[in-house]
């Protein structure tokens, strides 16, 4: 596709496609902010209120999600792909918190949602990455050029959910899937709606600003005393540029299982490629 890049200078056009742009682009990751903003609206919330915090914030979500499906505002398939990465991001946040490990805490761990030492809202707070990257791909209508073998990506996205767990006992390896990660998308464009222009850039530089988005509302959250880490315990303070990676790898997680279904594989000339599925 011979999209412009986003060095034309055609300003008036630009100027539409910023306001179209930044408007869907709200709209993609409205789960998040609404989510976001009920941590920050709660940070004060007393046990004095009836229902403890982690358990309004889980009935919250939920009532979100439910929402979101009602007004059709997901669509079942991204629904399908959400509540798995809910599930893989939940077994993660039991390991992460258990005793033995104590990566972060949960101030209030909930009374009545609960599983373990995690309050059950904890698993929304993945889930909203895939909901954005769900929404934003069918929003966006998003095309690529020089995509990697599909097949590869789904070894990177297993490779990095296992090296959270098992870089407590062995080799930790996120460096090595993080440079693996650069060197299999350095090719690669993506393509993308701005109202009725199609405009494209390099996939990495999409990728690192939605992890570096996610490492500013994880600031967020922690300064609303949703969750904290050891080093937070005494005061808040900036999470460390370290949890960036972290969230650009799961992240990769998010968006490799998004896209498996979009993508299907097609034989063409002996070559199997990856093509965009017609849109539903």
């Amino acid at each position: 596709m011979n999209a412009p890049t986003l060095l034309d200078r055609n300003y008036p056009l630009q100027l539409r496609e910023i306001v179209w742009f930044g408007r869907t682009q709200v709209g993609a990751c409205l789960f998040g902010l609404l989510l976001l903003s009920g941590m920050l609206l709660t940070k004060n919330w007393t046990s004095g209120a009836g229902l403890s915090r982690s358990d309004f914030l889980f009935l919250y979500a939920l009532g979100l999600q439910i929402a979101l499906i009602a007004f059709r505002l997901e669509h079942k398939k991204e629904v399908a792909v959400i509540l798995v990465f809910h599930v893989l991001a939940t077994a993660m946040e039991w390991f992460k918190t258990s005793p033995a490990i104590g990566s972060w805490n949960y101030p209030d761990e909930g009374v009545i949602f609960r599983v373990y030492q995690v309050p059950l809202f904890a698993g929304f707070l993945y889930s909203a990455v895939g909901s954005y990257i769900a929404r934003a791909w069918r929003l966006l209508d998003f095309r690529f050029e020089n995509y990697p073998p599909v097949g590869v990506t789904v070894v990177l996205a297993i490779l990095a959910y296992a090296n959270f767990f098992t870089h407590h006992f062995t080799v930790d390896i996120r460096w090595m899937l993080i440079g693996f990660s650069l060197v299999l998308f350095c090719r690669t464009s993506i393509v993308f709606r701005t109202g009725t222009t199609y405009r494209k850039m390099p996939l990495l530089i999409g990728l690192i600003a939605v992890a570096f988005a996610i490492w500013i509302a994880e600031n967020a959250g922690t300064y609303a005393r949703a969750w904290v880490y050891p080093s937070q315990e005494n005061g808040w303070k900036p999470v460390s540029l370290q949890k960036f990676w972290a969230w650009y790898l799961l992240m990769m997680l998010s968006f490799v299982l998004v896209s498996l279904t979009h993508f299907r594989l097609t034989k063409k000339n002996d070559d199997t490629t990856p093509r965009q599925q017609p849109h539903s």
